[in-house]
């Protein structure tokens, strides 16, 4: 009985070491390349060719009921004339609706008989925002003074940026650049070592940068209809950004 105990430890060794054996012979050996690690940046200017305008109709009663129902005949009348000018329903969205009861502001709050502050509700102020994607961006200013004269009394964003389409268009246009700018920088400084760059070891892709130009003149804006000029709104230019980073092995 112990020769066949002894037997089995002595397998469970052997056992045991092949196993070892087998996980330190699949260990990854250090790599020996010689590299040189560069990154560049891509810059792109265009122009905008969408523009994202946030409307929002604020009404205020004592009673909610009220207020609501002001609000929302108001909106119709903004999402009525924004359709009946081409936008599309699509391109129209509920962005935010807020009911706020808005309190008497007392130095000293009223206070009941439990000593629980008293604070009485002056009227409630009700607040529909949408969000219009306009993809013809020269009518920006066409477009803003239409919702105002139909009963819209704050403009809360108004930005220019790229479509999806576009975005990606630039984008790929900026990582070539940016790609080109890695290996410049790359040849420069192996020419001076006297290496040479044998192949591309790694690459990584930053991500890209699309920024908006806003406009803050917009904001809370309420105009009378036909009181004033039509709104100026200019596109301007916009900058669509890429990096990357590269490895290359050299000799």
């Amino acid at each position: 009985m112990r020769g066949k105990t002894a037997l089995l430890g002595i397998a469970l060794m052997v056992l045991c070491a092949a196993v070892i054996g087998n996980v330190t012979a699949q260990l990854p050996e250090e790599s020996t390349d010689k590299l040189i690690h560069v990154s560049g940046t891509g810059k792109v200017t265009t122009t905008p060719d969408q523009a994202i305008i946030l409307f929002a109709v604020e009404t205020e009663n004592a009673d909610v009921t009220t207020a609501q129902q002001e609000n929302a005949r108001r909106m119709d009348t903004v999402i009525n004339a924004l359709k009946n000018a081409g936008i599309p329903a699509k391109d129209i969205k509920t962005a935010g609706y807020n009911i706020i009861p808005v309190t008497e502001n007392n130095n000293r709050p009223l206070s009941t008989d439990s000593g629980v502050p008293d604070l009485r509700i002056q009227f409630y102020r009700v607040i529909n925002t949408v969000e219009v994607t306009l993809n013809d961006v020269d009518r920006a200013g066409e477009i803003v003074d239409l919702a105002v004269e139909n009963g819209a009394n704050r403009v809360d964003r108004f930005a220019f940026t790229l479509s999806d389409a576009k975005q990606q268009q630039f984008r790929s246009q900026a990582l070539t650049a940016a790609v080109a700018q890695a290996r410049g920088d790359a040849d420069a400084v192996v020419a001076a070592l006297g290496k040479t760059i044998i192949e591309v070891k790694e690459v990584n892709v930053g991500n890209n940068y699309i920024p908006m130009v806003y406009d803050g003149r917009l904001m809370s804006m309420e105009k009378a209809a036909g009181s004033a000029a039509p709104t100026p709104l200019e596109a301007g230019e916009i900058d669509v950004t890429a990096s990357v980073s590269i490895s290359y092995i050299i000799s």
